[in-house]
């Protein structure tokens, strides 16, 4: 399955991106399988691969470069190409290949839906998300390089019941990644934090309360406080407004959008509100934070017809 046969290409519509947003990309079923996922190499999945435009994804990637150079950006953070390295871009993130040569390894792509039935493989992906970037040993390399190869030799053979061993290798390559030297250890959420979490990961830019939170969660506001304290180390509303401006720090750095609607898309009436809220929180104005860092490319302003 090549990635121009399982994602949009900038300029056809999907109904996933709004006017002045980056490009989404899908991934679409493998027939007659039904299986929505794909592994192999950058060749094998295509241009696409590679794009060095802003773009957002509505599927998880697992890359693991092993030649090239250049950067590799995820939302508002840079990442120097120095192979081996092993990345993980999580749907909603903006991300892009900026100056690489000679990029070569291979990637694994999955849907949230594929992870049905995982043990905890969501709240896993969550917290490598934490750390998308990591330089990998000798020893590390070798196992990341067999795993990867069994996946694409798995997708590409689809043999009966190929979608089962393809998940539990994926659980392998995830518990075996959180063990990377210099990651942190990996204890995902479980309960009432893990639900909340999934909540702030679906909904958290769009300004959400934890009221809200809580109420759909079925308990009260203290509880949810308590609980999701406990798990994470982090009070419901700060993980709030971290999705938040995490949201406003990508559609500065990607889109044309003005800061007032960039408001508008991160739950915010007042702009200048906005503003307040986006300095204290970041150190500086949204203009600043925009000025800073890469200007919107062509190909993904409002009067460019993105996906």
């Amino acid at each position: 399955m090549l990635v121009r046969g399982t994602t949009v290409l900038p300029g056809v519509p999907c109904g996933e991106a709004r006017e002045g947003e980056p490009p989404v990309h899908r991934l679409e079923l493998r027939l007659p399988d039904q299986v929505p996922f794909a592994a192999g190499g950058f060749d094998a999945m295509g241009p696409m691969s590679r794009a060095d435009y802003p773009h957002r994804h509505t599927f998880y990637e697992i890359v693991h470069v092993v030649e090239g150079s250049g950067v590799h950006v995820i939302d508002a953070e840079r990442y120097d190409v120095r192979p081996p390295q092993l990345g993980v871009i999580l749907p909603g993130q903006v991300h892009r290949w900026e100056g690489v040569r000679g990029l070569e390894g291979s990637l694994v792509l999955f849907t949230p839906e594929f992870l049905v039935g995982g043990v905890g493989d969501e709240d896993l992906l969550r917290r490598l998300g934490e750390r998308p970037w990591v330089d990998l040993d000798g020893a590390a390399h070798e196992r990341t390089s067999s795993l990867m190869e069994e996946l694409a030799e798995e997708y590409r053979g689809g043999d009966d019941g190929f979608a089962g061993v393809l998940r539990s290798l994926l659980h392998v390559l995830l518990v075996r990644a959180a063990r990377v030297p210099g990651g942190r250890p990996v204890a995902p959420p479980q309960g009432v934090a893990g639900e909340f979490l999934r909540i702030v990961a679906e909904v958290g830019s769009g300004g959400v309360s934890v009221r809200e939170c809580a109420g759909r969660l079925g308990v009260s506001p203290g509880h949810l406080n308590e609980v999701v304290r406990g798990g994470t180390g982090r009070t419901p509303a700060a993980l709030l407004r971290e999705a938040r401006v995490r949201e406003a720090q990508r559609l500065l750095i990607a889109t044309s959008l003005s800061v007032r609607q960039v408001a508008a898309r991160v739950g915010f009436e007042d702009p200048a509100y906005f503003c307040r809220f986006f300095r204290r929180e970041v150190g500086t104005s949204p203009g600043g934070f925009r000025k800073h860092h890469d200007r919107p490319v062509p190909s993904i302003e409002a009067d460019a017809g993105g996906t």
